[in-house]
């Protein structure tokens, strides 16, 4: 079960869908492309306010800080994640299913680059079993 979901249109944006009890997890795209109508991820050509240039995507960092995100081709070529997302994102026969491992690694990427951490979820010990005759009736 994911945390998200993502509907890609046809154009490359898309819209991320919160699916934390698992609602969206047998949809298909053209299935979330019915349900979903939620506007796509900003793709307004704000200029960079690195080099002035258009972005790919505009974006904000998840809950807390609400940084703002930016996807320039110009000043995102050299970092990985970011390469690898707009790599995506210009091919026009782009892979739907991929967006979700994309974009959260280039969120992360640049959220690190910002001093900021992605911090996993803790392992959650199983809990032990009851001892045999210590099992509650029921009855309160």
């Amino acid at each position: 079960m994911s945390i998200w979901r993502y509907h890609v249109h046809p154009d490359g944006s898309f819209t991320r869908l919160g699916n934390w009890d698992g609602r969206y997890d047998g949809y298909t795209q053209e299935e979330l492309a019915r349900y979903c109508s939620c506007p796509p991820a900003s793709t307004e050509h704000w200029p960079c306010s690195r080099c002035r240039g258009d972005l790919t995507l505009c974006w904000h960092s998840p809950f807390g800080p609400g940084v703002p995100l930016e996807l320039c081709p110009s000043c995102d070529a050299d970092r990985p994640a970011a390469a690898a997302f707009l790599a995506w994102h210009q091919n026009p026969d782009r892979d739907p299913e991929a967006v979700q491992h994309l974009f959260e690694a280039w969120e992360e990427e640049i959220m690190n680059a910002r001093g900021w951490a992605r911090v996993r979820p803790p392992d959650t010990p199983n809990s032990p079993l009851l001892p045999p005759g210590l099992t509650p009736r029921g009855r309160g």
